[in-house]
This record gives C-alpha cells, sequence and structure tokens, in this order.
C-alpha cells in the first residue's frame, strides 16, 4: 500500500467519523428525542407512582416529565453561555 492509497483511506475514515457526529448531533438535539424522553419519563414515573399507590399517578406523573422537558429545552442555552463564558477563558 503507497502513502495516497495510506492518505485516502485515513481521510475516508475522518469523514466517515464526521458524518456520525453530525448524525449524533442532530439526533441529540432533535424534537423526536425530547418528546421520546418525555413520554418515556411520565411512562416510568407514571408506573412507579402506580405501585407505590399514589392518587391519580397518570396525572401526577405529567409534571416530572414536563419539568424534565423543560430542562433539557434549556440545556442548550446553559451550554452556549458555558461555551462562551467559562470554556474559552480556560484556553
Amino acid at each position: 500500500m503507497n502513502d495516497l492509497t495510506a492518505m485516502q483511506e485515513e481521510i475516508e475514515k475522518i469523514n466517515q467519523r464526521n458524518k456520525n457526529v453530525e448524525a449524533d448531533k442532530a439526533w441529540e438535539t432533535s424534537a423526536a428525542r425530547k418528546i421520546i424522553l418525555a413520554i418515556l419519563t411520565w411512562l416510568a414515573i407514571g408506573i412507579y407512582l402506580t405501585a407505590i399507590k399514589v392518587d391519580r399517578p397518570w396525572i401526577n406523573s405529567i409534571v416530572p416529565a414536563v419539568g424534565f422537558m423543560l430542562s433539557t429545552l434549556t440545556l442548550g442555552y446553559f451550554k452556549k453561555y458555558w461555551l462562551k463564558k467559562i470554556y474559552q477563558k480556560t484556553k
């Protein structure tokens, strides 16, 4: 294998890695992910509240699920602030 072929393979690996990183980032910021997490949170808490015999467990599990969803929506803001104000100072 010559140097040119090795470099082309390395570039292809880097391009594939970049595509994977872009896909992961798209998933992390997608509305679908946030909705799925909110539903799974609601279900998990609803099951737990049912198991411990809380009145109206499915209604009561809405509050923590909404709180979780709100926290995921605000994380982007805090990340931007952290990157701008704190992370840059460490470099």
